[in-house]
């Protein structure tokens, strides 16, 4: 008996701190793709970027009115794209016109189905030598990422924006509150991501509680 007490005690610790380390593992997978690519880059004797908020919402606009094929690509700004951010993207966002800056790069992924931030990172963004050369480059200061997926699902979607803005003085907020928009999730914004993404972090969810139960079903006897 004491035996099977010590089993359901060890269970609902485990459920308990599984499902704690997921939520802090995928509230937000912009800001986790951020970390890899500042990660990538202090590695390779790069600076780390600051992660911008407004540049980031830009990005998460970005995916919305880009038709991304389920493929990586990696390009400069397109020509057009700098006149979309000042009349569409950035009031969207609530950034300030004034303090637009110039986007140094960006790098765009779709994938059917839902990857980690660091396996989308490698997998996805980081799949040719321009994609590499994009991150590395000297003249980024900041950084935003955005991720989204379609309809409640797959395709996934990943955005990353560069900038040579300073930080705090460039995509500034109007009020300094990022303005949340949905579906998807945009990097440094605070805000935990929710839609397509949850569904994933739901299923992992329901996973830990079948094991836990499965373990106190073996340990009564059921």
């Amino acid at each position: 008996m004491a035996n099977r007490i010590w089993i359901l005690l060890l269970c609902i610790l485990f459920i308990s701190a599984s499902a704690s380390v997921q939520n802090k593992l995928t509230d937000n997978p912009a800001d986790q793709l951020v970390a890899a690519i500042n990660s990538n880059r202090t590695a390779s004797k790069s600076s780390s970027l600051y992660s911008n908020p407004g540049l980031a919402c830009i990005a998460l606009n970005t995916l919305r009115h880009t038709k991304v094929t389920v493929a990586p690509s990696v390009d400069q700004m397109p020509r057009n794209q700098p006149t979309r951010v000042c009349e569409t993207f950035a009031p969207n966002c609530g950034v300030e016109a004034s303090t637009l800056t110039p986007i140094t790069g960006r790098l765009l992924g779709c994938q059917s189905e839902y990857l980690k931030p660091s396996e989308a990172f490698s997998e996805i963004l980081m799949k040719n030598q321009k994609s590499v050369e994009i991150l590395r480059n000297k003249n980024h200061s900041e950084v935003g990422a955005a991720v989204s997926g379609s309809d409640g699902g797959g395709p996934y979607f990943w955005c990353v924006l560069f900038s040579n803005g300073k930080s705090n003085s460039s995509f500034v907020l109007q009020g300094h509150v990022a303005k949340i928009s949905r579906p998807g999730c945009f990097s440094g914004a605070d805000d935990d991501c929710n839609g397509a993404i949850d569904l994933s972090r739901t299923f992992c969810l329901w996973s830990i509680v079948v094991t836990g139960l499965i373990a106190l079903a073996y340990a009564f006897g059921i």
